[in-house]
């Protein structure tokens, strides 16, 4: 997250992170461009990594924490033959017990092994990640030639679909989890070929109901007349939610913080019983976004709502 003078804008960009920059440089330059005073960002990508980053600026960064536990989708490209202490391009090639780097793997041989990944499958985080021990991220003690034993962690594996297979290259479709490692499932998906692997290549290209097609780059953002025109809605951020209105008097106090009956308002969408106990967006009476709301007894509990304004 990030607060500095410029424009107050509020809204989501979909950028299309170029390959060698962080998320965080990714996100602050974007920031620049637009002139925005308060950014954050919803999820990270390896600095080699390229594709969809979901950008919060202004009010939406109040509704973006359903984002991290989003499913994802990305292309990856494994290297055969190699695996690496990394798990991509950027590490150092290493070896496994009976690895054999010119282990033959044709279509067949590689579609049977892709299938065995596909559920709910056991990772062991990387050592070059960002996950913590004792304060100090792991990546630092890679880097220090340091290896530390990792407890592994449930993932699911939606599906994995062969792109394209040349030579000791591959590339795969991948629809995962949250906390899935690529970089792990290719180095895991090469010791099954017996052969090794690692990425040389990675892009993002969906996450919580967003598509790469939809995404800008930071060149294309730079030429606008007014970058400001890119940003969709924060409430596309709860494009799964259902919307319940309400009329101007009671989007007064609800905008207040008090609690408000259903019958208020009108679910849209789904019926106000469906609604029930779960969570919903909450519009005024023009349609123009309020915030959201818990379902309670037939009751709407303002949950996070957007700074005050007057409602017509």
């Amino acid at each position: 997250m990030a607060s500095r003078r410029g424009r107050a804008l509020d809204g989501v960009l979909l950028l299309d992170k170029p390959e060698g920059l962080s998320s965080n440089h990714a996100l602050q330059r974007a920031r620049r461009i637009l002139d925005a005073r308060k950014a954050g960002h919803t999820g990270t990508l390896d600095p080699f990594a390229t594709g969809l980053m979901v950008l919060c600026f202004g009010e939406a960064t109040k509704f973006s924490g359903g984002m991290f536990d989003a499913d994802k989708s990305y292309t990856a490209t494994l290297a055969l033959g190699e695996e690496t202490d990394s798990g991509d391009r950027t590490g150092v090639p290493v070896g496994f017990p009976g690895q054999d780097p010119e282990a033959a793997v044709d279509e067949t041989r590689m579609l049977d092994v892709l299938s065995r990944f596909v559920g709910r499958i056991s990772q062991v985080p990387p050592m070059y990640s960002a996950l913590k021990r004792d304060g100090r991220p792991l990546y630092e003690y890679a880097r220090e030639g340091v290896e530390l034993e990792r407890e592994p962690r449930q993932v699911t594996i939606h599906g994995l679909r062969l792109l394209s297979l040349s030579g000791r290259s591959a590339t795969i479709d991948v629809a995962c989890s949250k906390g899935t490692y690529v970089r792990t499932l290719a180095q895991d998906v090469g010791r099954a070929l017996g052969c090794g692997a690692h990425l040389t290549a990675l892009r993002r290209t969906r996450t919580a109901g967003f598509d790469l097609a939809q995404a800008w780059t930071l060149e294309r953002l730079e030429a606008l007349a007014d970058p400001a025109g890119a940003l969709l809605p924060m409430e596309s951020l709860l494009a799964d939610l259902p919307v319940v209105r309400l009329d101007a008097a009671a989007a007064g106090r609800f905008m207040q913080g008090r609690k408000e009956r259903m019958a208020a308002g009108e679910a849209t969408g789904t019926a106000a019983a469906e609604t029930d106990a779960g969570k919903v967006r909450v519009a005024g009476p023009d349609g123009g976004f309020l915030g959201t709301a818990r379902c309670e007894d037939g009751w709407l509990q303002p949950d996070r709502l957007i700074s005050f304004k007057e409602t017509t």
